[in-house]
Formats: C-alpha cells, sequence, structure tokens
C-alpha cells in the first residue's frame, strides 16, 4: 500500500508540474499569436482549466510537505498536550471541510456534466468542476496521514513519560 501511494505522490508531482508548464505555454502561445494577429481563443480556456487542476494538487503537495502558511503564535506558548490536542481538533477540522468539498464537488461536476466547457461542444465543464473532489479527496488523505502522525507521536511521548515515571 505504502508503495502504490508514494507512486500516486510521485505521479502527483508530475501532473502538478505539466500542468503548470502547459499553463505557462498556452498563455505564451496565445500572447504571441495574438501580436501576430492570429489569436488563439482556447489557450486562456484551456489554461485556466490547467490551473485548476494544478492549485489543488500544488495544494496537497505544500500541505504534505507543511509549506502551507501557519501562524505559530498560541500552538508555540501551549504545552505540550494541548498543542497535541489542538493538531487533532485542527486536522479534525480540516477533514470535515474537505469532505464538504468532496460532496460538493462530486455534486458540482454531476450537474454541470452536459454543459460545455467555454461553448467547446466536445468537452464538458464537469472536467473543470473535477478537480474540487480530486484535490480534496487527495488533501483528506494527507490529512488522515497527518492525524495518524499525530497520534502515533501523541502515543509515543505518553509511553516515554510513562517509562520515566518508572525508571
Amino acid at each position: 500500500m505504502r508503495t502504490f501511494y508514494q507512486a500516486v505522490l510521485r505521479a502527483e508531482a508530475i501532473l502538478a508540474g505539466t500542468l503548470l508548464l502547459l499553463m505557462v505555454g498556452l498563455i505564451f502561445g496565445g500572447g504571441i499569436a495574438r501580436m501576430m494577429h492570429s489569436p488563439i481563443n482556447w489557450t486562456i480556456d484551456f489554461a485556466t482549466c490547467f490551473f485548476a487542476w494544478a492549485c489543488f494538487l500544488c495544494a496537497d503537495i505544500a500541505w504534505r510537505k507543511d509549506a502551507l502558511m501557519s501562524i505559530d503564535v498560541i500552538k508555540a506558548r501551549l504545552p505540550e498536550g494541548a498543542r497535541h490536542l489542538l493538531q487533532i481538533a485542527n486536522n479534525l477540522m480540516i477533514m470535515a471541510f474537505l469532505g464538504v468539498g468532496i460532496y460538493a464537488g462530486i455534486w458540482l461536476a454531476w450537474i454541470s456534466r452536459a454543459r460545455s466547457f467555454q461553448g467547446i461542444p466536445a468537452i464538458s465543464y464537469s472536467w473543470v468542476t473535477m478537480s474540487l473532489p480530486v484535490g480534496a479527496l487527495l488533501l483528506l488523505i494527507t490529512t488522515i496521514v497527518k492525524l495518524r502522525a499525530v497520534l502515533r507521536d501523541r502515543q509515543a511521548d505518553s509511553a516515554a513519560t510513562a517509562a520515566a515515571k518508572q525508571g
């Protein structure tokens, strides 16, 4: 299971980087074409779709690496036990929010399945809206992994404290 998860993480990073590069290439190519008086209008539309997917994928990568902005003013002043409880509560709230995001994203993708993407008849708008539930699911998995690590650390701290009191 761990090797499968590692493969998913690797694929996520490659896909996120590819989407960002495609987005930049499409915008640049569209700008060059417009300067040459031959605008390619669909470049911005596809760059927007790639941006939606890349945002969620990159958010998961940043969340996994603890690279998101955080304010530690209160957390740093709390005792260790309260700090663990705050982390657990924070992760549970994030999980609830992501659960709502998954539900709402699936519902949005379902109701927009008949809508064409930017007037392109062969492409459903659901391809864009599916970025929300897929991204939220990836973020939820990362949050569960983080919560398990916090719970494991708390158990290890409790065991170490108990051993120190006995010894």
